[in-house]
């Protein structure tokens, strides 16, 4: 089972982390708004932030099982289930084994593989981890945050940043390699429930073209864009919170598992023409 923290009552949604982070801190700015209408759960992946290092490599199939008897513990009988970075993956995989628990899906900067950048990313920051190289925190912080946003912090902002965010702790090392192991363009044919799949479109840790294949893989998917870079709860939490708050009203609206029966909606910002938009036949 793993860590987490619950709060709010409602229908159930559980939020899961990136790499290296905890979920209380990735998604704090969006609790109390999501709490006011949902049971939110916390859930944290095995790794740095709590519960320990996990016992052996972390598998996808394992741990969205864990993800699922963590819900059960928890009282959730089933959920819409969120997620950002390797966390996104995870949430896929809950979503393709287990469909008779999920409601919705909702992935932030998420992949279903690392194509060649992300991959040289994850193997950067695996070997600076090896090092202990100091380098590392500045490496993490350029990925994780937009050139806007960290042109306006001042260098001593920037450092406090980048201690809160990077770790030297052996589990980010097998979340790092589980993500460099994932591969779930097999999955996403067999996801049936309605997924929002969100990019953001300065990231330049998961780049957006990471979401196109989400999202032109899954039937039905839609896609949505946020500004600013991967820490996208850090850099536009409004903006986050009221796509996944209009995603989730759909769901309660309709009480359907049909991708095609939730309610159209206005179109949030659109990702740059250079990004490929989404050729899914299935899309609503």
């Amino acid at each position: 089972m793993l860590a987490y923290d619950i709060l709010g009552s409602g229908p159930g949604l559980i939020l899961l982390p990136g790499i290296g982070g905890s979920a209380p801190d990735t998604w704090g700015a969006l609790t109390a708004g999501l709490a006011a209408t949902h049971t939110v759960l916390l859930a944290d992946l095995p790794g740095p932030a709590r519960g320990g290092p996990p016992s052996g490599p972390l598998r996808a199939d394992a741990l969205a099982d864990q993800v699922v008897a963590t819900a059960q513990h928890a009282g959730l009988r089933n959920f819409v289930i969120a997620g950002t970075s390797l966390g996104a993956a995870v949430a896929v995989k809950v979503a393709a084994r287990h469909p008779d628990r999920v409601r919705g899906l909702f992935t932030l900067c998420g992949f279903a593989r690392p194509r060649t950048t992300l991959w040289l990313n994850l193997e950067m920051w695996a070997s600076l981890h090896a090092r202990r190289d100091d380098e590392l925190s500045a490496f993490v912080t350029s990925l994780a945050f937009s050139e806007d946003y960290l042109a306006g912090l001042t260098p001593e902002a920037a450092r406090r940043l980048t201690a809160r965010l990077v770790a030297f702790d052996p589990a980010t090392v097998q979340q790092i390699a589980l993500a460099l192991a994932t591969d779930l363009r097999a999955d996403l044919p067999a996801i049936t429930v309605p997924t929002l799949v969100v990019a953001a479109t300065a990231d330049r840790f998961v780049a957006p073209e990471h979401s196109v294949e989400l999202a032109e893989g899954i039937p039905g998917a839609r896609l949505a864009a946020v500004g600013g870079g991967h820490a996208a709860t850090y850099e536009e939490p409004e903006r986050t919170l009221q796509i996944l708050t209009g995603f989730l009203g759909e769901l309660r609206r309709t009480g359907s598992a049909d991708p095609a029966a939730l309610v159209p909606r206005p179109p949030g910002p659109r990702l740059p023409q250079a990004v490929p938009q989404p050729r899914n036949p299935h899309r609503c």
